[in-house]
């Protein structure tokens, strides 16, 4: 009788295995050695050549048997030309509007069919517009499912607009479960290494790889960091696509030329992958519309319905952008399906609390802090990584849209819609970066571009005190009444969360899928293709999201002919929107770029505007400036520039009142406060941002900022509505 293979006994497989690729006969299949044991010998074999190299000799030992990823889909497309060789732009299909999305869900509601058949009820309503929800409406459409999603604020409001915006397995997850021969940790790099090869082919207009620096301050570091990329390539095999190498001082200081460097003696370069996270959600959403999804955000859950057993038969929701425009239709209506999902992220006990109100709660939310800084202050094709602060946590200083991402913290935290950052993490995450970058740059606080808070719902364990012990896996867990929660997770691992949970709602819901034989045209290429048959399993590996179909390396170029647009906008859209750019493009009514800016020195343009109200479900000004554009997120100050005339496109585009725009205004100022705009400021006028010459509005930033003695932590609800009602989200990047 076959033994059966533990967990631990499995970690040390991969443990021997990686040993037998660099160093052939140094295990024997009966081998039981511990880990550390392992681990020590492997670095042991490794210290001599890794030191001399740290001090100026030569490294060539790598591994590289991995499959590179079908470079096909980053070949140029050439788009089509008349007689005259004049470009043809594509055409794309239209999404419903969001106002036809919400008589969607009134139809399957109780006031429009008080006694309705099957076909009258959602087979899943999903809570939440993450990363997590949205990518579970695309599997459960693409499936032949009928599926709706609600979202109380926008698609990645909260966390997944929050991230690091890394794609990656987690190179600190794979040392704890080395050393600590965790299981659990080590198939969680695993699969997240996996899904990180799936970013690319989805969505390879927001996606991309990053070298990642780690600097070696003692030749000592060497072998250990050297083993670790290893190991970490090692177990991405043909899902990588570069293996991690090594840098004499020299080179490092080349490659990183802002370093400290009388204290870095070289480094290990490893690559990761990262995207434009909130983009990623909206395509995410706006696909799973195409394929028939029910998709309607600022729409509040308020509580769930049971039936006479006692069982979950739908939720009872209120239009919030009704609420806001003052209009008739306000009111609250029921939403019947056959299983109702969870995937409200940090929010996720508000929710089980309506099933169940003495449930025990299952998330720890942990609060990462970020700040962005000015570009400069890194090279543009390098991310650099500390892994060992002055307190032990990991600092990742990541070029990102032109700028640089800074962070993050991992402190336990209360769940709020949005938390500021207290000053405390930012001078911690400051005092961080001087401590590696050269005094030259004279690092100030003024320097911080904006800066924010992102809540990671971590599945809470039981037998742990403290954040740093918790398992970074997701939980997808059945109430008795049928409340399917998903929590848990990061960004890297949605689709694969997704997919668990659509699993196990097929299985107790008692679903059926089916083919989906009307497939979009979402190429607007006269098909769709992708490698996926829709035959009813799970195809969400191949479904490319909207934009990637037609996007290719080169499709700025064709921008820039056919438009005239200047290289930097061309180069954004392409890489924000995908082939959707040209659609974009058609929203700009004859404006020049530079008139057609929403702010100096940024790529963002009028035509996102209004092409985000009409395609992308935006209803606010901060939908547009946070999660369309990120300018909010890039420069506080830029946003709150841009602000008065998002605020007039978008009136103009979607009617507002007098009333609605100066509400407008009140709620965004707030919800820059979040973004890092000085407490101070909260009061500024329209009038007096729009008089103020922007070097003015810089320097009363600063003075803001300098003259700050106290940080409030989180903001009071500006839409009025209770803050533990379902408000969304999914898993953060890091």
């Amino acid at each position: 009788m076959q033994t059966p293979v533990t967990a631990q006994a499995k970690l040390l497989i991969d443990h021997r295995n990686l040993l037998k690729l660099f160093v052939p006969g140094t295990v024997s299949a009966k081998s039981a050695m511990p880990s550390r044991l392992i681990s020590r010998r492997l670095f042991k074999s490794v210290a001599y050549a890794s030191a001399a190299t740290a001090t100026g000799g030569a490294l060539v030992l790598a591994y590289n048997s991995r499959n590179a990823v079908d470079t096909d889909i980053f070949a140029p497309r050439s788009p089509l030309r008349n007689e005259k060789g004049v470009i043809i732009p594509p055409r794309f299909p239209s999404v419903k509007t969001r106002d036809q999305q919400v008589a969607d869900l009134r139809r399957h509601g109780v006031t429009a069919n008080p006694s309705p058949s099957s076909e009258d009820i959602y087979d899943l309503l999903v809570i939440g517009g993450g990363a997590t929800g949205t990518g579970i409406a695309l599997d459960a459409a693409t499936r032949g499912l009928k599926v709706a999603l609600v979202e109380r604020d926008d698609f990645s409001s909260g966390t997944s607009s929050k991230s690091t915006k890394l794609v990656h397995g987690g190179v600190r997850y794979l040392e704890k479960a080395v050393w600590n021969l965790d299981y659990n940790q080590y198939e969680l790099v695993k699969g997240a290494l996996r899904e990180r090869k799936n970013f690319l082919y989805t969505a390879p207009h927001l996606s991309s790889w990053l070298p990642v620096m780690l600097p070696l301050q003692k030749w000592w570091q060497a072998p250990y960091f050297w083993a670790g990329t290893k190991f970490y390539d090692f177990l991405a095999g043909s899902e990588g696509i570069k293996s991690s190498y090594f840098l004499t001082r020299s080179k490092a200081i080349d490659a990183f030329p802002m370093l400290k460097k009388e204290s870095v003696v070289g480094a290990l370069v490893y690559y990761d992958g990262q995207h434009n996270d909130s983009r990623m959600n909206i395509s995410l959403a706006m696909t799973a519309a195409l394929y028939g999804a029910t998709m309607v955000n600022h729409l509040e859950v308020t509580g769930l319905e049971k039936d006479a057993n006692g069982k979950l038969c739908g939720a009872r929701v209120r239009d919030l952008i009704a609420d806001r425009n003052s209009q008739e239709n306000a009111d609250e209506f029921v939403v019947r399906a056959k299983g109702i999902v969870n995937a409200t992220g940090p929010f996720c006990d508000a929710i089980t609390h309506m099933d169940e109100p003495k449930k025990k709660e299952i998330v720890a939310p942990s609060l990462g802090v970020h700040v962005m800084l000015p570009g400069y202050l890194s090279p543009q094709n390098m991310g650099l990584l500390d892994p060992s602060t002055s307190d032990g946590r990991v600092m990742f200083f990541l070029p990102w849209q032109g700028s640089i991402i800074a962070g993050t913290t991992d402190t336990p935290c209360s769940v709020t819609r949005n938390p500021v950052a207290k000053e405390e993490d930012i001078d911690w995450i400051l005092n961080e970066i001087r401590g590696y970058l050269t005094p030259d740059l004279n690092l100030q606080r003024s320097d911080i571009l904006a800066a924010w808070s992102g809540i990671r719902p971590l599945v809470r364990d039981p037998n742990s005190k403290n954040t740093e012990s918790l398992v970074r896996s997701h939980l997808v867990t059945v109430s008795d009444s049928g409340l399917l929660t998903c929590a848990g997770g990061k960004w890297t691992t949605y689709r694969q969360m997704a997919q668990d949970a659509v699993d196990k709602a097929i299985e107790v819901f008692k679903l059926k899928s089916s083919p989906v034989t009307q497939v979009p045209n979402i190429s607007g290429l006269n098909g769709a293709n992708d490698a996926a048959t829709l035959d009813g399993s799970c195809q969400t590996d191949r479904i490319r999201l909207i934009g990637a179909h037609g996007w290719s390396s080169t499709l700025f170029v064709d921008l820039i002919r056919h438009f005239g647009v200047e290289a930097d906008i061309a180069k954004h859209l392409a890489a924000s929107y995908g082939d959707r750019a040209w659609a974009v493009l058609e929203h700009a009514e004859n404006d020049t770029a530079e008139t057609a800016r929403l702010a100096p020195r940024y790529p963002f343009i009028d035509a996102e505007v209004r092409y985000a109200v009409h395609q992308e479900y935006a209803q606010t000004a901060i939908d547009l400036l946070a999660r369309r554009t990120r300018l909010s997120f890039l420069d506080v100050q830029a946003a709150l520039r841009a602000l008065p005339k998002v605020i007039d496109l978008m009136g103009d585009e979607l009617k507002w009142s007098k009333q609605r725009r100066e509400s407008e205004w009140t709620d965004s100022v707030r919800f820059l406060a979040s973004m890092g705009l000085p407490e101070a400021m909260l009061a500024i006028t329209r009038d007096e941002v729009q008089s103020l010459p922007e070097s003015r509005i810089s320097r009363h930033l600063s003075t803001a900022v300098s003259s700050k003695t106290e940080t409030t932590e989180t903001l009071p609800n500006t839409l009025d509505l209770p803050v533990d009602m379902g408000a969304t989200e999914g898993p953060l990047g890091h």
